[in-house]
């Protein structure tokens, strides 16, 4: 497996590889890889001959409060990692290959950017849909793959990815969960042991919601939905609430009543001790 820290030489084994016929798949992570990414990188190393995985934690999405200089860093770690599970090559590079000096040019993106993780983190989805299409350029991937646990980061690369043409497949698979529900994360490490058991109050108060949704044969309200999910989520005190709200899919806009055939996202997102979580899950009235 090959270790590659500079975009040129990640260019050029992406030329190599369509030269011998070869098609690319590429796993985007911030490192501290979970059996998520894993699962991610199997699933591109079963349908591609080269799948790289990108390690690298990008300072333009987390804001001036948040937890960049304390986020996992475990490269050596994320190397094994990819290579069991079947990746060729790992894509490290640093902050100043990614954002050489005087860099002046970021993305922002409208409508699916501005709700939700776009209203609780102002900036934040301008650094991913940046970092992204940096990676994406870099890596020349056919195929790239993301996790439904960050659902509106996917919907955010989506948009970036049609609207800027960029010529990539974009697969999207289903959140890897711990045996109590909890859905791994890189962030699940700040997290002690009891609260990594508290924590699992985050998937029993989104299966109670998409409980009252699967159920219904005719109209439902969505505070009915999102009592159902905080109604759950106030049996751990410690649980600090930051949004617990039923929306469209495609959209992530509310409406007050849903109907039969529409399809929703169900999101919480709040604090454990000092811990940011989030979660989701999909589901059809």
């Amino acid at each position: 497996m090959q270790v590659i820290s500079t975009v040129a030489e990640m260019q050029q084994v992406a030329r190599r590889a369509r030269q011998l016929g070869q098609t690319i798949g590429c796993v985007p992570t911030m490192g501290a890889l979970h059996a998520g990414h894993g699962s991610l990188i199997e699933a591109s190393a079963a349908v591609h001959a080269v799948t790289v995985t990108s390690v690298f934690v990008n300072p333009t999405q987390f804001g001036p409060s948040e937890d960049f200089d304390s986020y996992p860093r475990m490269l050596d770690a994320d190397i094994a990692t990819i290579e069991r599970c079947g990746g060729t090559h790992v894509f490290a590079p640093s902050i100043a290959e990614m954002y050489p000096g005087g860099y002046t040019t970021k993305i922002r993106l409208d409508g699916v950017t501005e709700v939700l993780e776009g209203a609780h983190r102002p900036g934040h989805f301008d650094g991913v849909a940046t970092v992204v299409c940096k990676l994406l350029m870099a890596m020349q991937p056919d195929e790239a793959f993301f996790g439904q646990k960050d659902y509106q980061q996917t919907l955010v690369v989506r948009r970036l990815v049609e609207d800027l043409l960029i010529p990539v497949t974009m697969t999207v698979a289903p959140t890897v969960r711990e045996a109590n529900g909890l859905a791994m994360s890189s962030r699940n490490a700040y997290l002690s042991t009891e609260e990594r058991h508290r924590a699992a109050v985050l998937y029993r108060a989104l299966s109670s919601a998409a409980d009252i949704v699967t159920a219904a044969d005719q109209d439902v309200s969505r505070h009915a939905i999102e009592n159902a999910m905080l109604r759950e989520l106030h049996t751990v005190e410690d649980f600090s609430v930051g949004y617990a709200v039923a929306v469209d899919a495609d959209t992530l806009l509310p409406a007050d009543t849903y109907h039969p055939g529409d399809r929703l996202a169900l999101l919480i997102a709040g604090t454990l001790g000092t811990t940011r979580l989030i979660d989701n899950v999909l589901v059809t009235v």
